[in-house]
């Protein structure tokens, strides 16, 4: 799938997000390594520590179905202002992807990439738990 059909995708998912109190709306479009597509948008709660942010339910999504290897993630906000993955979701990320994931962020015209460890350098991993 070519990068504009990845954006897209993440820009469409924007239309489920449940965002009653931002109104921003986010959406993810998670790419695996077979090729398969996973889809989340962001879901607030008036308690914001619950919310759910789009990265996370895509990598939710894609986990629950047993996808294990990730080549990239698309982002895009309604505002179309290049939105990277918060630290917590760089983190989920983490969890799950290599420092290798191109982290494709929506600007509208254009995108910026990112890869995972480029945002997230020396991440807590399980060996740092040891």
């Amino acid at each position: 799938m070519d990068e504009e059909t990845l954006v897209e995708m993440a820009r469409d998912i924007q239309s489920a997000s449940h965002v009653p109190y931002s109104e921003y709306r986010v959406g993810a479009a998670l790419e695996t390594a077979t090729g398969d597509i996973y889809v989340g948008c962001n879901i607030e709660n008036a308690n914001y520590s619950n919310s759910l942010h789009a990265e996370e339910v895509a990598i939710a999504e894609a986990i629950k179905n047993g996808a294990t290897e990730f080549e990239r993630i698309a982002v895009s906000s309604s505002r179309r202002d290049g939105v990277t993955p918060c630290g917590m979701c760089r983190q989920t990320l983490a969890e799950f992807c290599g420092d290798d994931l191109r982290v494709i962020c929506d600007e509208g015209e254009s995108t910026t990439e990112y890869t995972l460890g480029e945002l997230l350098p020396d991440t807590i991993t399980e060996e740092t738990l040891e």
